[in-house]
């Protein structure tokens, strides 16, 4: 899941010649959804948005405060377009979820968000109608985000590349076969004369009781 996010001093959304949402100060969430995303995306992806801080606080410290922080406005609109990749000069949409799923992923991350945060401060165009959507982008400050893909963690050269390492060690240690150390942890005992003859080396006498 992919989202574009835009800090707004008002945005609005217009389909058919007609206005059907607008938001004032806050954020306008554009969304893209890929063909692999799950519930634990959406719930990551509803977080991240909520909490970007994207807003200074009371004495004008910038990247403070999240739109939840501030109680201002969502506007979030589905774009499958975030989700293209180029074949040449072509966009291919490929890994964008297919619309009748799409649609139902998208309702229910609009839900998540309401859930989340104040259900009438979360606004959204019209899925899968051709919108115009008006933005005025304050500062510019746009951030983009994307969510975890499956299995990431197993992909990751840096967590590969561990985890190879750890092998390598894991197969040396075998190849080399019993340590040292255990060798003379397995070897028989020899009784110490000495410690138990009462001589003046004996270690055992100068321990503290």
């Amino acid at each position: 899941m992919k989202a574009l996010v835009q800090r707004v001093t008002r945005a609005s959304v217009t389909v058919g010649g007609e206005q059907i949402s607008a938001i004032g100060r806050g954020i306008c969430v554009l969304l893209g959804i890929s063909l692999e995303d799950t519930q634990k995306e959406l719930e990551h992806m509803v977080r991240k948005i909520l909490n970007l801080r994207v807003f200074e606080d009371e004495s004008g410290k910038h990247w403070s405060k999240s739109v939840m922080d501030k109680q201002y406005e969502v506007l979030c609109i589905s774009q499958f377009t975030l989700q293209c990749v180029l074949k040449g000069n072509k966009p291919d949409f490929h890994l964008a979820m297919p619309t009748e799923q799409a649609e139902s992923f998208y309702n229910s991350f609009l839900e998540q968000l309401r859930k989340t945060y104040r259900p009438e401060l979360i606004k959204d165009g019209k899925f899968g109608a051709y919108m115009q959507v008006h933005i005025q982008n304050d500062g510019p400050v746009t951030v983009e985000l994307e969510s975890p893909a499956p299995g990431a963690a197993a992909s990751d050269p840096k967590q590969l590349s561990k985890l190879e390492k750890q092998q390598q060690r894991k197969e040396k240690t075998r190849a080399k076969g019993p340590s040292e150390s255990s060798k003379e942890r397995n070897a028989p005992r020899k009784e110490d004369r000495s410690a138990s003859s009462g001589a003046e080396g004996d270690v055992s006498s100068e321990r503290e009781p």
